[in-house]
């Protein structure tokens, strides 16, 4: 009798407990499912082991060699994590060389990445075609022996290249997939071009008040 009590009084106080309610959007939930949907198919499309939950793209900026810069965005889950952007000056490469830029700049992520036991992506995006992703696939095997994958979106054509895959891959304008590889890359891109016009602009600035 007394172990009734008992568990109808934890009862009675589990139900006086406050309970917090999230609204939720309709907007919400259709971006949530459509988001998912876009990482199913890009993992179908690029023939990826898994969807690619956490994808970090790169990208080089610069104007004819000068203050030339890289950026790195992160998307967790389809949507940008600020947190895990950076930027990069660019140290070995002088004059314009996208391709040592590109292979600079990944050797510098994912070193550091295995050194400090950070989170692996489950695809890395180049901002660029097959020279690009050549030398960002150099630069990531000599760092690790974890098969990461790899794809490169070009502006022109946007079409999408992969290692081994000897034709790039040309996805409907209006594929969940590629839309997603899009906004990716745009914001690798934007990213790495405010960080260029802080550089240039720094060094204008330097250079007047000499």
């Amino acid at each position: 009798r007394a172990a009734q009590l008992r568990d109808s009084l934890a009862a009675l106080d589990h139900i006086r407990e406050p309970v917090t309610f999230r609204s939720l959007k309709e907007g919400d939930v259709k971006g949530r499912i459509e988001t998912s949907r876009a990482l199913q198919d890009l993992q179908t499309e690029l023939k990826l082991p898994r969807p690619p939950v956490r994808i970090e793209c790169f990208d080089i900026s610069h104007i004819q060699g000068a203050e030339t810069v890289a950026s790195m965005v992160c998307f967790d889950r389809g949507r940008p994590n600020k947190s895990a952007y950076r930027k990069y000056k660019i140290k070995t490469v002088a004059g314009v060389d996208d391709f040592a830029s590109m292979a600079e700049v990944v050797g510098r992520r994912y070193r550091r990445v295995k050194e400090e036991g950070l989170p692996w992506p489950d695809l890395v995006l180049i901002d660029g075609g097959s020279g690009q992703l050549a030398a960002a696939e150099r630069a990531l095997a000599a760092v690790t022996d974890r098969k990461i994958p790899l794809a490169s979106l070009a502006k022109r054509e946007e079409e999408v290249y992969q290692p081994g895959r000897g034709e790039p891959l040309r996805l409907p304008k209006d594929s969940p997939a590629l839309q997603l590889l899009q906004r990716v890359r745009d914001e690798a891109h934007r990213f790495a071009v405010g960080f260029h016009r802080e550089r240039r602009d720094k060094a204008l600035f330097n250079l007047n008040t000499v």
